[in-house]
């Protein structure tokens, strides 16, 4: 595709490219990814003033995000990448291919710093959630800042900086500039910006700042920080759609491609009608979100991919309340159990006092069926970000349950709508006939067609 910037993204690029340390604070729906690459691109290629850089990521960004937007744009064709994920001997070939830029998962940081054996050759290195780099006592901080001083180049990429609070800051800009502005040591910042607020004789369980701190705080690192608010930056009011691929092993895929071939011998001399469309459609869309119910109604499950990639959606919000649409019983019970695994707070959305406490801004998490989000529910007051993990082919009920946040009170004023996708499958034929706003019959029997 070709690159069209706004100019909120030329203007990004342009601060990553003057500022060899920087802090871009974007909200999510800006394009960090591409107004990064873009940067690195024009520094390598242009100003040949980086040779080889490490974008340390969360796993499955590492592993997908990244080199799927380097294929997406036509400018950034010339870039070779490597992914340093998997297994040890998947890693050290990847680190070996001396590509321009390598991925890897921020986990594998300190042993691709300290037990790969592999020197640590890189000039610029970007760090995609800086927000996960705000303890300094981590082991993964520890092992980067043994090697910052080699690094000429440094960029930390996140939505929210200091979701709890301005302490986190500290770590994130130590890793940064190597404490030029918030001091070298945890305890010169503390005393410098805080005083002691729950206290037990002489044990310190909280801080809060000093009067004056926040700004005070915010003047030091103001010139290498960049921040912009989605609703600053776009035509008010402004719909972001993105979509959220996730991409099936070849194990997965032959599961999913297995499951498709039984239910087409099932099918009354292979004639596809409206009624068995819309039925094969129901089981493809099942396996697409990782479960399919059996003849029994027992639940086959076939991949994790969608619960992997919420899980990363939720942590990239840190904390912003998130409203996740699901559509199959199944979605419900496996996304519940996900969440209470990694003891992520969430309710459905169900009754008067759920809706009350989402619009309070309660909950990081909630989850509704798009049947349940009637036109005049308002929902808007609790968030500004709509996650589909399974879409509907229903035009009316999906502009429905956006409208319960796309709508005249919303206070952020920009409301981002992520679909996760499995690619290669009955998904993108859905997401294809929303886009075109096509609700008919033939859409669905057609994309069964295609599908099968």
């Amino acid at each position: 595709m070709k690159y069209n910037p706004h100019d909120y993204q030329r203007y990004a690029t342009e601060y990553i490219e003057s500022h060899p340390a920087a802090a871009v604070f974007l909200d999510m729906g800006l394009g960090k990814t591409s107004i990064t690459l873009t940067a690195l691109n024009n520094l390598l290629f242009d100003y040949f003033d980086v040779h080889r850089i490490l974008v340390v990521a969360p796993l499955r960004v590492a592993r997908n995000t990244w080199s799927d937007e380097i294929e997406k744009w036509d400018h950034l064709h010339n870039l070779t990448f490597a992914i340093a994920v998997g297994t040890e001997k998947e890693r050290i070939a990847a680190l070996t291919q001396k590509s321009d830029i390598t991925m890897i998962n921020r986990e594998n940081l300190q042993w691709l710093i300290e037990k790969s054996g592999q020197p640590f050759e890189y000039d610029m290195v970007v760090i995609d959630e800086l927000s996960s780099f705000k303890n300094h006592q981590a082991k993964r901080f520890k092992a980067l800042m043994k090697v910052r001083p080699k690094v000429k180049r440094i960029v930390g990429l996140t939505g929210t900086p200091s979701s709890n609070g301005l302490m986190d800051l500290f770590a994130e800009f130590k890793i940064l500039d190597m404490g030029a502005r918030l001091g070298r040591f945890i305890g010169q910042y503390r005393n410098s910006y805080f005083k002691p607020d729950k206290v037990n004789g002489p044990i310190v369980y909280s801080y809060k700042p000093l009067p004056g701190a926040e700004d005070a705080i915010y003047q030091k690192i103001s010139d290498i920080t960049i921040s912009m608010k989605a609703a600053d930056h776009l035509k008010m009011p402004e719909l972001i759609n993105t979509k959220y691929m996730v991409h099936l092993s070849d194990k997965e895929k032959k599961k999913y491609e297995d499951m498709k071939a039984e239910l087409v011998l099932a099918l009354p001399e292979g004639e596809i009608t409206a009624a068995n469309a819309a039925s094969l459609s129901n089981k493809l869309s099942q396996m697409a979100n990782g479960a399919v119910y059996a003849d029994d109604e027992s639940i086959l499950s076939v991949h994790e991919r969608k619960l992997d990639a919420l899980e990363d959606i939720i942590e990239s919000a840190n904390g912003k309340p998130l409203l996740v649409a699901y559509w199959f019983k199944h979605d419900l019970m496996r996304i519940e159990q996900r969440l209470n695994e990694k003891k992520i707070p969430f309710q459905k959305l169900d009754t008067d006092a759920s809706m009350k406490r989402w619009n309070k801004g309660e909950l990081p998490v909630a989850l509704i069926h798009p049947a349940s989000a009637g036109h005049g529910l308002n929902l808007q007051s609790g968030g500004s970000t709509l996650v589909w993990f399974g879409i509907t082919w229903s035009l009316e009920l999906y502009q429905q349950t956006v409208a319960r946040l796309y709508r005249q009170g919303q206070e952020s004023r920009t409301v981002t709508i992520i679909h996760i996708l499995t690619q290669g499958t009955v998904d993108e034929k859905i997401m294809k006939a929303l886009a075109d706003k096509d609700s008919t019959q033939s859409a669905l029997i057609d994309a069964v067609k295609a599908e099968l």
